[in-house]
């Protein structure tokens, strides 16, 4: 049983409930400025804004609405998965994120919107009133101060990838007048300014090491500073930070591509920053589990069949390999002949490979609807039913922590700015090794342990790339095939500039192949980002602007 901080998240939540809008200064429920300086109830305010880390800010079951891992703002809106499910209508409104026919007022651009501005509206009331906290020793003051700065920051950068046009606000807010603001008050330059500005201070105060797995570290916090600068293009200062984080040597690769995804290393040598998850630790519902993630079980023997987050044929056919374990870059239906990827099979389930450690093999009856979502389900991010860290009642939720961001992330943003400043061979470098871990990694087995369960074949890159489009195209699948399923496809589309076009290029495939996506169209200039809530415009008082395409 993992536990978070040494104490369950479920008892230092006090009280706090959802408000209507994040412009609500102190909802009902919440402590009153007086009760928060408190030592026991500054400390408990301090762990709830990293409760809200999971996505759950209501203790609702629906926190798949709000997912910390992004499943469906990051990979099911992208050319890597199906949403799944029972068919369209279940979960409807995640179908028409999958195909762009959406509109402002869907559930979960609202309930996203509302858990992330709750996180920073509980970083800022801490911010607010640390200082005049009478019981907590200045270095200790100095430190949550710097956590929270970490939290405030991870959590508007989740708003500005997803809705881009955000209205900001920090702990200087504290009449009700405050915390109406405009979404356009800031450029995008200035909005990413500002959210490197909270990692910058939290990387000046915070400590390289820290008791609690689940707080930030000095590197953690350059680290996502690095991926800031990978957002803006500043491709100079990504490298520095980079750099300084590698120069530590306190982050690795793991040997075995598969061990990074199991519970008892998921605060391990690879993982710069986590979401904590926790199953069994007191919560009356296990809602410190994976909830956000708790609808994509496969189905089977030994799991539930709520079957979202299906891999998409186009992502299978990503992981062929040539002759010389390189990529093939070709959208080719996989057969059981071909040359592999090893990672495909740790990271998805596919017929006639064995799952897990639960000694059978993947069925596509597992699969619900088949017919309209294919025969391929999770795998990464699944845990066996034969662990203790997974839960084989409802919610039906793991311990399993939501890796934010891990080490072959930060080697690849590493490789990826040497590349956009022309360093080909550093940016190869990089890539190689990440590739090395997968080719030497242990791979997937044949139940009678016989031999490989398929064709696996890779290499690394071992001649120079010819130029920059080769390189960039070398570092953009590697990026797809490492980070599959983690909620990251789409937002790199985004910020590389190719969304519209491998959207359109991929609908146009797929439709022949699912029904479903039939009606999909990507519209260059509008799709890159989701609409704001509608009830936040309403709420706004007029300062709140729809973004491009939504109104």
């Amino acid at each position: 049983m993992k536990k978070i901080f040494g104490i369950t998240l479920i008892f230092i939540l006090i009280g706090s409930s959802c408000s209507d809008s994040f412009l609500d200064e102190v909802p009902t429920g919440e402590l009153s400025p007086d009760q928060i300086l408190e030592s026991v109830n500054m400390e408990g305010l301090i762990i709830s804004a990293y409760a809200v880390l999971n996505g759950q800010f209501d203790e609702a079951s629906n926190a798949y609405n709000s997912p910390a891992s992004n499943w469906s703002f990051g990979d099911v809106v992208s050319d890597d998965d199906y949403k799944g499910g029972g068919g369209t209508g279940d979960q409807n409104q995640i179908h028409l994120m999958e195909i762009f026919n959406t509109n402002p007022t869907v559930m979960d651009f609202e309930r996203k919107w509302l858990a992330l501005y709750e996180g920073v509206k509980r970083a800022n009331v801490v911010l607010r009133q640390i200082d005049l906290e009478v019981d907590m020793d200045q270095a200790t003051i100095e430190q949550r101060k710097a956590e929270m700065r970490f939290l405030r920051g991870h959590f508007y950068f989740e708003l500005k990838k997803i809705y881009n046009k955000i209205p900001y606000i920090d702990e200087t807010a504290e009449q009700a007048e405050d915390y109406y603001v405009s979404n356009e008050e800031f450029t995008s330059d200035q909005l990413w300014d500002k959210i490197a500005d909270d990692f910058k201070a939290a990387y000046d105060v915070l400590p390289m090491n820290q008791e609690d797995p689940g707080r930030p570290t000095k590197l953690a916090a350059l680290s996502y500073l690095c991926k800031v600068y990978i957002y803006k293009k500043d491709w100079s200062n990504a490298i520095k930070a980079a750099d300084d984080v590698i120069k530590e040597n306190k982050y690795t690769l793991m040997p075995n591509f598969r061990d990074v995804f199991l519970p008892e290393n998921d605060n391990g040598q690879e993982i710069i920053f986590a979401v904590q998850n926790s199953i069994n630790d007191g919560s009356p519902r296990n809602y410190n589990g994976s909830i956000g993630d708790r609808l994509a079980p496969p189905g089977g023997p030994r799991y539930p069949q709520y079957g979202f987050h299906r891999p998409s044929q186009n992502l299978i056919n990503a992981f062929r390999t040539t002759p010389s374990g390189l990529p093939a870059h070709e959208n080719v239906d996989v057969t059981e002949f071909d040359p592999l990827d090893p990672r495909i099979d740790h990271s998805q389930a596919r017929p006639g490979i064995p799952y897990l450690d639960l000694g059978i093999e993947y069925e596509e009856s597992w699969a619900r609807d088949l017919a309209t979502y294919g025969p391929f389900s999770p795998k990464k991010r699944m845990v066996s039913a034969n662990s203790p860290e997974y839960l084989p009642v409802w919610p039906y939720v793991n311990s399993l922590n939501y890796y934010v961001i891990r080490y072959a992330d930060l080697l690849l943003w590493r490789a990826e700015a040497a590349i956009e400043e022309g360093d080909l061979e550093t940016g190869r470098k990089y890539i190689n090794e990440v590739r090395n871990r997968a080719k030497t990694s242990e791979y997937v087995k044949a139940l009678d342990e016989s031999g490989d369960a398929a064709n696996y074949l890779i290499d690394t890159y071992n001649a120079p790339f010819s130029d920059k489009t080769e390189a960039l195209r070398a570092l953009r699948i590697e990026r797809r095939l490492e980070l599959a399923h983690e909620g990251h496809r789409f937002f790199d589309l985004v910020r590389w500039g190719i969304a519209a076009k491998t959207m359109n290029d991929y609908f146009e495939v797929e439709k022949t192949k699912r029904t479903h996506l039939s009606g999909a169209k990507f519209v260059e200039g509008t799709h890159e980002y989701a609409p704001i809530p509608q009830s936040q415009i309403d709420l706004g008082r007029g300062k709140i602007k729809q973004n491009n395409g939504y109104n």
